[in-house]
């Protein structure tokens, strides 16, 4: 089986969007997000794929999950998390991007968690991360970038593995 990841931008109050929108647009988050998806599969909910700007992210395999709609232009669909998972069982890694109600589901059958932790709590935010349940990972690596003219807050770069049981 793949390895599944989740990789997100969260804020103090774990917030992850707004009106189907990223809360935050940070330069180095978008490089990040870029670099380790690229040459991968990633698996989105409906709402995440309308919001991207130009459709289907390049030199990635996309995938959409729709109950209703199987028609995504550069994706594949699938109606649930097991099949889109079962489809990529000879991934090396599996990007799970969002949004919320897919965090939720995919976060229990997740091996790593790449976050972007913003140090901030937005005004405005209607979708969550569900909380880390800090006993099951370990943090592999961290990066701190500090504020400065390309990004207006505080953030971390922090990689988690799940505890083996």
């Amino acid at each position: 089986m793949s390895c599944i990841s989740i990789i997100v931008a969260v804020a103090d109050n774990y917030a992850i969007g707004y009106s189907n929108k990223l809360i935050y647009w940070l330069p180095d988050d978008l490089k990040r997000f870029k670099a380790l998806t690229s040459g991968h599969t990633i698996i989105m909910g409906r709402h995440t794929f309308e919001s991207l700007p130009k459709g289907a992210l390049p030199n990635r395999r996309n995938i959409v999950l729709s109950r209703s709609n199987n028609s995504f232009p550069g994706c594949d669909s699938f109606s649930s998390l097991e099949e889109a998972l079962d489809s990529c069982k000879n991934d090396e890694e599996v990007f799970v991007i969002g949004g919320e109600t897919l965090y939720r589901e995919a976060i229990s059958k997740a091996n790593k968690l790449y976050i972007t932790h913003v140090y901030d709590i937005p005004k405005n935010a209607d979708a969550f991360f569900p909380a880390i349940k800090m006993d099951e990972w370990e943090i592999k690596n961290r990066e701190d970038h500090p504020i400065d003219d390309r990004h207006p807050y505080n953030f971390s770069f922090i990689n988690y593995e799940r505890l083996s049981n």
